[in-house]
């Protein structure tokens, strides 16, 4: 048998170890426990400013905190860098020299990174919530290694500053492995219609008579999830799988042409598919519609044509 067959080849040992990660009963018992402080507070605070911008949302368009993570990564790394190369100071002295100036940076960082890595664990669900639970456990545990690296080193200890450091590094690492696990495994915070594309032609969607002013419809064309809202004379058209998480906006209600996300409550305006709420960080492509012969009609928007060449 080749080392990549079996239930534990070299492609398949981080599923296994992922899948048993999601069915650690104190990680559910934790994250349960965690939930019910942390859910009621950030409903309550949810339409707060600053509870978007920790989320990155439509300004940033992406998560902050994929990019907030990389600083104290950055700092932490430079401060093992320093330890190899023997510029960490003197033996025998104490006090913040440039390795211990690096370390404490990235701890100002790391609240940052944690701050809004929490944030978006509270719109999380089921498995990818434990998972991000555990990401989270990680780096604060190698959060704590630093700042245990750090009173060392500013006590005169040296070597054992040097040891919690790299400690912290391995265990930051492998918790930066578990996030790209979510993202890149889990597809968690990352844009659903990214790559939702038709169909090329009109195509019949719904009977007029079936969408009623003030009616919504989740319908399907050629293979493309749709949310049809009609106001008056106007049918508005946007993709129905949400940007942020993929529930089916047409099952959220609808206020005033603005749509709100039955599963994490982000809006989108019908009109244009503009984000009105986070969390989500994307907007909502919207597609064009007419009424034909009876039918709403939609397609796909087309692609801007090239210029002739003088």
């Amino acid at each position: 048998m080749s080392d990549t067959e079996g239930p534990l080849g070299v492609t398949t040992w981080h599923r296994h170890l992922f899948a048993r990660v999601e069915r650690w009963p104190w990680l559910k018992s934790l994250e349960e426990s965690v939930s019910a402080v942390s859910q009621p507070l950030y409903d309550r605070h949810r339409d707060n400013l600053l509870v978007e911008l920790m989320h990155g949302g439509r300004w940033a368009g992406h998560s902050l905190h994929a990019a907030l993570s990389d600083l104290p990564i950055g700092f932490w790394a430079g401060t093992v860098v320093l330890d190899a190369l023997g510029k960490d100071g003197s033996d025998d002295g104490g006090g913040l020299d440039a390795a211990g100036t690096l370390s404490a940076a990235g701890l100002l960082a790391a609240a940052g990174t944690v701050a809004t890595g929490f944030t978006d664990w509270t719109v999380s669900d089921g498995d990818d919530r434990r998972t991000g639970l555990f990401h989270g456990l990680l780096n604060l545990a190698g959060t704590a290694l630093q700042g245990a690296s750090l009173v060392a080193r500013v006590n005169g200890h040296r070597r054992p500053a040097q040891v919690l450091g790299l400690a912290s590094m391995a265990v930051t690492g492998a918790a930066g492995y578990v996030g790209g696990h979510l993202v890149q495994g889990k597809a968690v915070m990352v844009n659903r219609v990214a790559t939702t594309t038709g169909p090329t032609r009109w195509v019949q969607a719904v009977q007029e008579a079936d969408l009623p002013d003030g009616a919504t419809a989740g319908v399907t064309v050629d293979g493309r999830q749709v949310m049809l809202h009609r106001s008056g004379d106007v049918v508005h058209a946007i993709d129905d799988v949400c940007s942020h998480a993929g529930a089916l906006l047409s099952r959220g209600p609808v206020v005033d042409c603005v749509v709100t996300c039955p599963l994490h409550e982000s809006r989108f305006d019908l009109r244009d598919g503009r984000i009105v709420r986070g969390p989500a960080h994307h907007p909502q492509p919207i597609l064009p519609t007419r009424i034909r012969n009876g039918w709403v009609e939609v397609r796909g928007s087309l692609p801007v044509a090239r210029r002739k060449k003088p």
